[in-house]
């Protein structure tokens, strides 16, 4: 087929164009790609506080706890023997008096040592003891730990008074000291047995 003269010259010139076109795009008709953003910090992991050691409670005989301090004074007689007692000292009790009539059945009782100390039990300084209350009974075997019923009170806590609940009647109450380990000593610490009258009012 022929192209006519008048049309040639224009398919040429648009031929043209469109490679011109295609060469020479505007850059402002090409998208550009968003420039990298750097990645965000990670943030920095808090900061946590410094171990520290468990509480240390001073209660004596639990997991953590710490020891209680040593007893002084824990120098135990050897086996077979006995703690000695100083010359002169007596024990007595202080109240109620021998034949004290007592109008109620709590009575109270004070505990009273001369030239002899007092001390818990568990515990062996030289010249003292804890104080034991016999209740209608007579001594026991005085080389031997001092038995623990109701007519053997031990005080082992050093305690020096008490209150003992009575039956109405008539009742005798001794004292009766002993070292660490319950034993009495050597020579033997006791009061002077006495009797009480106990009324209920």
């Amino acid at each position: 087929m022929t192209t006519p003269r008048h049309i040639a010259p224009l398919i040429a010139a648009l031929i043209s164009l469109g490679a011109f076109a295609t060469m020479s795009a505007p850059a402002w008709t090409q998208t550009a790609a968003p420039p990298a953003q750097p990645p965000a910090p990670s943030p920095a992991p808090a900061a946590q506080p410094p171990a520290s050691s468990p509480p240390v409670s001073t209660m004596p005989g639990m997991p953590g706890h710490a020891a209680a301090p040593a007893a002084q004074g824990t120098n135990q007689p050897a086996p077979g023997t006995r703690m000695p007692s100083p010359p002169g000292a007596y024990v007595y009790i202080g109240w109620p008096q021998d034949g004290t009539v007592v109008r109620s059945t709590k009575v109270k009782v004070w505990f009273g040592t001369r030239g002899f100390g007092v001390a818990p039990a568990g515990t062996f300084v030289p010249n003292t003891g804890h104080h034991h209350l016999l209740i209608d009974t007579d001594l026991p075997p005085l080389d031997q730990p001092i038995p623990n019923d109701k007519h053997h009170l031990h005080f082992g806590g050093g305690q020096t008074e008490t209150v003992i609940e009575l039956t109405p009647g008539k009742h005798t109450l001794q004292l009766l000291m002993a070292d660490g380990n319950h034993v009495p000593h050597e020579p033997p610490l006791y009061s002077k047995k006495i009797t009480i009258y106990v009324r209920a009012e």
